[in-house]
């Protein structure tokens, strides 16, 4: 079975019907960094529900990217921070920046 999929999603949507179907969805595996960037740990289901995405965007004015992150990250930040220092992105116990730890 493949393993768990750690990534940083990033979205933008024309159709704002299709913008709140995705953004729901992409709130189901992940957390917000900022308004339409999330840190995330995918399952495999996860992924091909992400992958699945693709037949509902419309190619010339959508956009989804997800980006692999990293066993270890560490973030340069700049500016305004969403999250106060030492805070960690966590889901379900689980530490999104690095996932094998928790």
């Amino acid at each position: 079975m493949a393993a768990p999929y750690a990534c940083l999603i990033r979205y933008d949507i024309a159709n704002p019907k299709l913008l709140g179907r995705v953004h729901r969805f992409i709130m189901t595996a992940g957390v917000p960094v900022q308004y339409s960037v999330f840190t995330a740990v995918l399952t495999p289901p996860q992924r091909q529900q992400m992958a699945d995405l693709e037949m509902l965007i419309d190619p010339r004015e959508d956009d989804i990217r997800l980006y692999p992150l990293p066993g270890r990250v560490t973030p340069i930040t700049l500016g305004q921070q969403f999250f106060p220092e030492g805070v960690m992105l966590l889901r379900e116990g689980k530490d999104l920046l690095h996932p094998g730890e928790a």
